[in-house]
């Protein structure tokens, strides 16, 4: 089984990268690569895409710069039905929209846009960065071993704002509720880092590399 972490040189994958190829290891969940080639993305079992930034310059990279890895992408996961895990802007771009600086088209696989976070409290200061508790919604196969209060790590200044509850997995609260974990369809996505959140994260990690939809 392959697993490929697409980059689009949008952040540091080097500690995601470690800790998917760890799980893996720890489950014999087979061989983890990070890669910007459409063809090793066609070929993959599940894919990752990570994200860090805005979420505008995040779509164009996938769209605009790499358009024949977007359609690879759209290939694997929508006509072949591969297993996706979306984390922190790679969630995002799942939404049906962001509102990041303007208004950009997202991948449209969650129905959903993509928001500023807006506490309501003042001593709440955004971005939402740091460890908070995770509130399961629903239970799905990538959460099993994980409960309420488990603690995951956030960087974000923008969240989904749901217009679907029944693809919300998991909240988190930060003065209103943060979306925290999607799914539908063989597609989940997660804003927290789970390569940063110690051992919910990499709980999370083994379970989608287990992921049989």
């Amino acid at each position: 089984m392959l697993t490929v972490l697409i980059d689009t040189d949008s952040g540091n994958l080097h500690s995601a990268e470690k800790a998917f190829q760890r799980m893996a290891r720890e489950t014999d969940g087979g061989q983890v690569l990070v890669s910007s080639r459409p063809e090793d993305v066609a070929r993959a079992d599940r894919v990752v895409l990570p994200g860090d930034g805005a979420f505008p310059a995040c779509r164009a990279a996938l769209v605009r710069d790499r358009s024949a890895l977007h359609e690879a992408l759209l290939e694997t996961v929508e006509e072949r039905g591969r297993p996706f895990l979306g984390i922190c802007v790679g969630m995002q771009l799942m939404a049906q929209r962001g509102f990041e600086y303007r208004e950009t088209e997202g991948l449209g696989w969650i129905d959903a846009d993509v928001v500023a976070i807006d506490p309501g409290d003042a001593a709440l200061k955004v971005p939402h960065m740091g460890w908070n508790d995770l509130v399961i919604d629903r239970p799905h196969p990538v959460l099993d071993g994980l409960e309420t209060s488990d603690h995951a790590y956030f960087v974000h200044s923008y969240h989904m704002a749901m217009r679907d509850p029944a693809q919300r997995l998991a909240h988190c609260d930060y003065g209103t509720d943060i979306t925290a974990v999607v799914a539908h369809g063989t597609r989940v996505g997660t804003q927290f880092h789970p390569e940063k959140s110690q051992s919910a994260g990499l709980r999370l990690i083994a379970n989608f590399l287990a992921w049989t939809p």
